[in-house]
């Protein structure tokens, strides 16, 4: 296989994948804040809220690494169609119910369990197809314009979005992502697989080979294993700092959803400022490591305060966190992506998505009790304080791991 560089990023595949995601995001957004606002208006629980979010990472804890060896073996394009092909009827078949009954909070539970569900084959076939789709020579770049689509569509989406819960009825807005996906899988149909699945017959041994091949990885890579379990736990209570905010702008008398809306639009203005960076320059290799341990700490403490602050220095915060937020998350895709070998990228993802899920289930149900005995503040500032005691010794204290991996390059790995 040739490892020549490209001089240009915006090839035919790369640019279907992008726009696909684009109209993806698009249709997420617009279903998962409505979402998340009518069940807490309906229960007038930051609970039973955030026990809806429980349920969408429930498969997260134990399907990744069932189904990771499936994923590296397989098609990555058939599998991203075939999935968009199944959530395009979920999408049509819950808004073709709601658009006729009442709210039922049981029904939007198991609809988050089955997008959910439906999200982990999705995701590890993603990332582990995305960077293959990148030309080569073009990581950081495309890594860049990645980091850079979700801010760029919730910018858009999420004041949008809740307008749109006051003023469009739920059947209308599912029937509206269902468009979405539709254009999407047509976007995905015309790039190229560029790794063909295996020729080979696959069996339980092999299987049950491949599972042990990524812990025994895993095993030896203490530096991927810090980094992915701070991961989890710092975006696993920022979860539920989300849930808490939510719920203080939804039972506090000078704020509202729309100016929620907002304050998620100034962090996502950060991001893409961000990506613009990193598209057109980005941080110096040897300065990832420490550059994202200042904003590790600089994140967690911004977390905690949030909720403290009149709301102009709330947007301020916001824009903040996501400025550099965006920062240290490309460094960290770049890196990690680069340092993994591509026949294993599904298994580690996996991996990732199991600890992932258990820090955000946990952090959520504890976030959900929090906010019945304390102040949503209070609670939030508890939750930040998690993370901000276990960067030190996943991320500062392991120098010797974890600075190598932030420090990788594609160009490395084939050399």
């Amino acid at each position: 296989m040739s490892h020549k560089k490209s001089t240009t990023l915006w090839t035919k595949d790369f640019s279907c994948i992008t726009f696909a995601t684009v109209l993806s995001c698009i249709g997420g957004e617009a279903m998962n804040l409505p979402v998340s606002l009518l069940v807490f208006d309906e229960t007038k629980s930051s609970f039973l809220a955030a026990m809806v979010m429980v349920c969408g990472m429930l498969p997260d804890i134990f399907l990744p690494i069932l189904v990771a060896p499936l994923i590296d073996k397989g098609n990555k394009k058939k599998w991203i169609i075939g999935l968009d092909i199944l959530l395009l009827f979920l999408f049509l078949s819950m808004g073709l119910w709601i658009s006729h009954h009442q709210f039922v909070y049981g029904l939007y539970l198991v609809f988050i369990l089955a997008i959910g569900t439906i999200s982990v084959f999705y995701r590890l076939a993603y990332d582990a197809w995305y960077p293959d789709l990148i030309p080569r020579g073009m990581e950081q770049k495309g890594f860049a314009v990645s980091m850079t689509l979700y801010p760029l569509v919730t910018i858009m989406m999420y004041p949008i979005a809740a307008f749109l819960y006051e003023k469009v009825s739920m059947g209308t807005l599912f029937f509206a992502v269902a468009g979405f996906t539709f254009a999407s899988i047509l976007l995905e149909s015309l790039i190229k697989e560029t790794k063909k699945a295996s020729s080979d017959s696959y069996n339980y041994k092999q299987y049950l080979f491949d599972i042990k091949e990524g812990f025994l990885y895993l095993k030896k890579e203490k530096g991927i294993r810090n980094i992915y379990t701070y991961m989890s736990i710092t975006n696993g209570t920022s979860n539920g700092i989300i849930v808490m905010t939510q719920a203080h702008f939804q039972t506090t008398a000078l704020l509202n959803v729309t100016m929620l809306g907002f304050l998620k639009s100034a962090e996502m203005i950060g991001r893409i400022l961000s990506g613009f960076f990193h598209y057109t320059k980005g941080i110096p290799v040897k300065k990832r490591y420490g550059f994202t341990k200042m904003v590790y700490v600089f994140y967690d403490v911004m977390d905690g305060l949030l909720l403290f602050l009149p709301y102009p220095l709330m947007v301020v915060n916001r824009f903040l966190c996501g400025t550099l937020g965006a920062s240290s998350a490309t460094i960290r895709e770049t890196a990690v992506k680069s340092y993994l070998p591509e026949h294993m990228r599904a298994r580690i993802n996996a991996f990732f998505s199991v600890i992932f899920a258990l820090g955000s289930v946990i952090s959520q149900l504890l976030a959900g009790m929090l906010g019945e005995l304390l102040p949503y503040r209070v609670a939030s500032i508890l939750l930040a304080m998690i993370p901000l005691t276990f960067v030190f010794f996943l991320i500062i204290l392991p120098k010797k791991e974890n600075q190598p991996i932030y420090e990788a390059t594609l160009e490395e790995q084939t050399s």
